[in-house]
């Protein structure tokens, strides 16, 4: 997922109910700015109100005055306040692993502060002008990858993101030759502000929540929805490369199976191929059923369509909600401070699973295409495209390559759900590690644009081999193609030309072309 640096056009406002998957994007790439709305500020502040009443009347209420986790129980003074939330942030920032891109922390900066925004978390308004002022700087936490379980929220990620709160740690501060690492106060007094001094509650508000899993899974939903997209236009394109029947995307199929996403692709494959010539030419051919590889396309790429809908559902609602543990309610007079879980990100972890296999299921289906195309047997070419026979190789290894991205997503899309380890005592004896698994599912995109990029490259030049024009679609889609991959007049090197092609489709270059 590309995050392109442009003017800002519309200043969003945070409000904790309204934030959409595409808003929060545009923000971490500088593409909008963010601010905090009236209406959340005004219910940040009574809440946080409700914190101070909790305090001053020295009842003990677990998050606010008490220990954590498996040492809930244990009171602290009203004087080590202040010091309890600073040794929860240092103690709790022990992650592990490279470093999380700049650009993922600051959308899980604009997801952190849309859920405390929605006014339940007892922190002060003033941390989330701080955390937007961050972002719309680009001054973006080192945040070492590994350390959340996807339950209590995304901890130790989180945690050195609100260490550089405190001025300690460093930041990456992007500037106009790229992203440079310096001390976080610097980067702080860089903008015009100090170093932070959490108050009761704040630091555990800061780091309770499923932040970290959100940023990963929307970047992996966002490339997948055009992912999708890619791989209903490479089938349409290799269809036609290997001169295959159109029949099995008759909408008049699909409506005596009326599964919504199955529906869609089919009419998206037929779209493509609209007014094609070499239809025509192999109207009385002996052909009667293609391979499952083109003949089941929609009925493979259809449930993803419908695993991207159900996701974003579950993601839209989670981005706009409070995911930190106690919430504080007030009414009236009245103060509630209730524990829950709503750090728990099984909904994520699930839907992060089920991407992570649908990845590799469309990835494993564009591969046998590609053997069709390559495999005289089928597109009625030369083995492999070559031109020499025996002398080269023509495009054999490419299909090798999408046999390898292939295995690693096989390896990628065992479940991460499973994965549970206790913890703290067996307190948080369940944990989703979803974070773990929305990362995977995003690396698990990243393939799955490579075999697509792959498949593209072979039925393009199978299809410069045959005299009859294809589909319209097909004509656009071949034509974007070229703009990376030159025609096949011998062996050379590939690399470049197949990860260039990868990359765009994932920056959604494909559609752009299509118009």
């Amino acid at each position: 997922m590309r995050f392109p640096s442009r003017r800002i056009v519309l200043d969003v406002k945070i409000d904790g109910h309204n934030l959409t998957i595409e808003e929060a994007v545009s923000i971490a790439a500088g593409e909008n700015s963010a601010s905090l709305s009236d209406k959340a500020r005004v219910r940040m502040e009574l809440s946080r109100k409700g914190v101070e009443k909790i305090i001053a009347s020295d009842d003990i209420v677990y998050g606010i005055n008490t220990g954590f986790g498996a040492m809930s129980s244990v009171k602290i003074d009203s004087e080590d306040l202040q010091q309890l939330q600073t040794n929860l942030i240092r103690s709790h920032a022990c992650g592990v692993g490279e470093f999380m891109e700049p650009h993922h922390v600051l959308l899980m900066m604009v997801f952190r502060a849309n859920s405390l925004a929605k006014g339940v978390s007892g922190i002060r308004p003033e941390i989330v002008d701080i955390l937007l002022t961050m972002v719309n700087n680009h001054i973006a936490p080192v945040i070492p990858r590994i350390g959340s379980l996807g339950a209590s929220g995304d901890l130790a990620p989180l945690s050195h993101m609100s260490l550089a709160l405190l001025g300690e740690g460093q930041c990456m501060v992007r500037g106009n030759s790229g992203w440079n690492t310096i001390p976080s106060i610097e980067a702080l007094r860089g903008i015009g502000l100090d170093a932070v001094e959490l108050e009761a509650k704040e630091g555990l508000s800061l780091i309770n929540g499923t932040s970290q899993m959100c940023a990963y899974l929307s970047l992996t939903l966002l490339n997948l929805e055009t992912l999708v997209f890619a791989a209903d236009a490479s089938a349409a394109a290799s269809l036609e490369a290997i001169k295959g029947s159109h029949s099995p995307f008759d909408t008049r199929i699909h409506t005596n199976r009326p599964q919504i996403g199955q529906s869609i692709s089919a009419s998206r494959i037929s779209a493509f191929l609209n007014n094609s010539e070499i239809k025509n030419s192999h109207l009385n051919c002996d052909r009667v059923q293609d391979a499952y590889c083109f003949r089941c396309a929609p009925q493979v790429h259809g449930p993803v369509i419908d695993i991207i809908a159900e996701t974003r559902r579950v993601l839209e609602i989670e981005i706009n909600s409070a995911t930190d543990n106690p919430l504080v309610f007030v009414d009236d007079n009245e103060v509630d401070v209730i524990s829950g879980g709503n750090f728990h990100g099984q909904n994520l972890a699930i839907a992060s699973d089920t991407i992570a296999v649908a990845c590799h299921e469309l990835a494993s289906i564009s591969e046998r295409r590609i053997n069709q195309i390559l495999d005289p047997q089928w597109s009625q070419q030369t083995p492999f495209l070559a031109l020499n026979e025996g002398l080269e190789s023509g495009y054999m290894i490419v299909q090798y390559v999408a046999a390898a991205c292939i295995a690693e997503l096989h390896l990628l899309s065992n479940p991460v759900t499973i994965s549970n380890v206790p913890v703290s005592m067996g307190k948080e004896d369940h944990v989703s590690m979803g974070a773990t698994g929305a990362y995977r599912s995003l690396k698990s995109t990243t393939l799955l644009s490579q075999v697509l990029a792959n498949e593209f490259i072979c039925a393009t030049e199978a299809l410069d081999r045959i005299s009859e024009k294809p589909g319209d679609g097909v004509v656009k889609i071949a034509q974007w193609v070229r703009t990376f991959v030159d025609k096949f007049e011998g062996d050379v090197v590939m690399s470049a030309g197949c990860t260039n092609l990868s990359k765009n489709l994932l920056n959604g270059g494909l559609q752009v072309s299509l118009g």
